[in-house]
Order: structure tokens, then sequence, then C-alpha cells
């Protein structure tokens, strides 16, 4: 069986010891749309929501120092807001809900391509806390 597209996977199989927002929630551009002038946010292909994206930090010590911070996008008619700062903390702690992996060839024009991939999510929250509406009615 081949794999194509994208494929679930489970926050925890992603951040084993924990992830934490280390950037602003920020609307993305689409490049093909947009001008100088005007900004257009990109829309996900398969929902029609406005895309975002947020910065963070995956707290997995052994985690190389190129892969330590990511991009998570996540489709949502509003901006999704992160988790609050827990005390003494500097980042906030978040967990992704309907987290999926998506593979895509990277070719950087004169060595060998590789696989690289993007990750996106159903909504985000507070480790422990509720899940959205929108990512529990996925799971059914």
């Amino acid at each position: 069986m081949a794999l194509t597209g994208s494929f679930r996977i489970g926050h925890d199989e992603a951040f084993p010891m924990g992830a934490f927002v280390v950037g602003e929630v920020e609307p993305i551009r689409d490049f093909d749309k947009s001008t100088r002038e005007r900004f257009v946010q990109q829309l996900d292909r398969e929902t029609g929501l406005p895309l975002w994206s947020v910065t963070v930090l995956d707290a997995d010590p052994a985690a190389r120092k190129s892969d330590k911070t990511l991009t998570v996008k996540i489709a949502a008619p509003h901006q999704p807001v992160p988790p609050e700062t827990g005390p003494g903390m500097p980042f906030r702690p978040v967990f992704f809900d309907g987290l999926e992996v998506r593979p895509y060839v990277v070719d950087n024009g004169g060595g060998r391509p590789r696989i690289g991939y993007s990750l996106r999510a159903a909504s985000m929250r507070a480790p422990g806390g509720k899940p959205s509406p929108r990512s529990s009615s996925e799971a059914a």
C-alpha cells in the first residue's frame, strides 16, 4: 500500500517531550494572489478556511538544532489564540489536535532532492485542556 497525501500523527508522537509556542499566530500569505500593495491570505484547499501559522519549539533535547523550531499551520475561520504562558515559564506549552504530516520533495537545484514535511493541525490548546469542538468531531 502506498501512502499518498497527508497522514495523521498524534501530538505525543510528533512532540514526545512537549511543544511550546515561541512566536505569534500569523496569517499565511498567498504569494500567487498577493501583490506588493495588497496582502491576500492563503486559503486551505480542502476546507476553504484561512491558513494561519505558528512557530513552535520542540522540547526534545535530542532533536537536531535545525529541527528545534518548526511551523505548524492551522486552517481556521478566525485567528487561533495560543494557550496562556504558565507561571514562571518563558514560553506557552501547546497541544495540537488533529495533527497531520504532509510530505513534499525539496529540490535545491544542484544537489540530491530530499523529503521535507509540513505540519498541519485542526486546532491548538493548552496541554490537558479540553479539545475544541472541531477537533473532537473530526476524531469521530
